[in-house]
């Protein structure tokens, strides 16, 4: 069983783009163990070798990792398990780690796993879960659908609670839960991501067995994950934060340090990373 863990999520809009901005090497260099990415937009056939497994040349240059954890990592190579949408170009999640997972699996509803909107993988006791939740879309037209994912979401975790693992959901949740989430709250209340039904399911799901790790260290404003592309918001820090690491109760004394990682470039969204010991 690990007795600590590094755990970093990332929307990468775009898992061929961000490799142009320089997504391995920072993936090479990070200490992470898991690291969890969200809307791929592509499927594995379609990635070279350094995308599918960074770090497995035998290049003596290839940057070594810092962490010291427990056995199961093996020098610098990355795993990766994607599971992806069945439209070209859209969504998809996927998980890299440098420890092999008792095994891998979508979140077993169809119409989800079509978008490819989750990879669990399995270590021990826990489950790590990417999850990319839909975009409710102007006017909430697909907010019957993003509903849905998110019972769907709760349920896959009650079980696995049931049967003893403990679970981290890690991912782009696409809700900025409170006002504290988001620069311009009042201005934003009729637009997706922050509509009445979508933040009450937030409250609901951190209210009943699960908790907002970054909350439990920070408390202050102005703390953002994602920014819009226009007027220089991510400048500015005119942002939201959708992006989260929620964890089961009983993995709660476990959590050593829950961040946000905003000098990380390469998408719209920045990293979100977890530390348990």
């Amino acid at each position: 069983m690990l007795v600590s863990m590094k755990i970093i999520s990332w929307n990468v809009n775009g898992i061929r783009a961000v490799e142009k901005k320089g997504f391995v090497s920072w993936l090479t260099g990070c200490d992470a163990d898991i690291v969890c990415i969200q809307e791929t937009k592509a499927n594995p056939e379609q990635l070279g070798q350094d995308l599918l497994s960074p770090g497995s040349s035998d290049d003596d240059d290839a940057p070594l990792f810092t962490a010291a954890l427990d056995s199961g990592k093996t020098g610098t190579a990355w795993k990766s398990y994607f599971y992806s949408a069945k439209k070209a170009g859209y969504s998809g999640t996927a998980i890299y780690t440098r420890l092999t997972p008792d095994k891998t699996e979508p979140l077993g509803v169809s119409e989800f796993d079509d978008e490819g909107r989750v990879t669990i993988a399995y270590f021990g006791d826990l489950a790590v879960i990417s999850a990319y939740f839909p975009n409710s879309q102007a006017a909430g037209a697909r907010l019957d659908y993003k509903l849905a994912f998110c019972d769907a979401i709760y349920k896959k975790c009650n079980q696995l609670v049931k049967d003893g693992i403990n679970v981290v959901l890690c991912g782009d949740y696409n809700i900025a839960h409170k006002p504290i989430d988001l620069a311009h709250p009042k201005a934003n209340e009729g637009n997706a991501g922050y509509l009445p039904e979508e933040r009450d399911w937030m409250e609901f799901f951190t209210t009943h067995g699960y908790t907002d790790t970054f909350r439990m260290f920070c408390k202050e404003p102005g703390q953002y994950s994602w920014w819009s592309y226009r007027q220089h918001a991510r400048e500015k820090n005119v942002g939201w934060r959708i992006d989260y690491l929620c964890v089961n109760e009983a993995l709660v004394p476990r959590v050593k340090a829950s961040s946000i990682m905003p000098d990380v470039y390469g998408s719209d969204h920045c990293p979100v990373c977890l530390e348990l010991k």
